[in-house]
Order: structure tokens, then sequence, then C-alpha cells
């Protein structure tokens, strides 16, 4: 199980960026969470397997159509207890 903490900078919010991210990770079977950051940006918690989080990390990239990802960092973190993936507000 691998363990990553995404920050996505653009036109992330305001466009269903979190609706979009939680359908994804429901469908690849990705546990944590997703919420808006403050400063614009979006932030993201996500476990699964390796190749699993690499396909996730494509469609985080692509995002939903009014969205404009501009900019993807990424962190290996330690794994919580989650059981399902959640919008955090």
């Amino acid at each position: 199980m691998a363990a990553r903490r995404y920050r996505l900078t653009g036109r992330v919010q305001g466009v269903g960026f979190r609706y979009f991210t939680y359908r994804s990770a429901q469908r690849l079977g990705v546990t944590g969470w997703v919420r808006n950051r403050e400063d614009g940006d979006v932030e993201v918690h996500a476990e699964a397997k390796a190749t699993t989080l690499k396909e996730f990390e494509s469609q985080l990239r692509t995002g939903p159509f009014f969205a404009r990802v501009l900019g993807l960092e990424w962190n290996s973190v330690s794994p919580g207890p989650f059981l399902n993936f959640s919008i955090e507000r």
C-alpha cells in the first residue's frame, strides 16, 4: 500500500474538482480524502497500490472539463486508517 499527498494548482476550485476526484477514487478503489485549500489549491490524500495511484494521478492531472491543472506536486506520506474516500470541507 502506497500513500501520497497531492497538491494541485491552477483553476481547480469552483469547477467540480473535488467531486471529480471522489468519483475517480471510488472507481479505482483509492482511499483517503480531497479538500479545497484556502489559497485556491486542492489537496488530496490518496492510498492504494502504487500502480493504482499512477492511474489516479493521471486523472488528477486531467481534472474535470472546466478545470485547468497547472501544477501537481506530491509527497509520499504514512498511510492512515482510511476505509473509503471522502470530500472534506
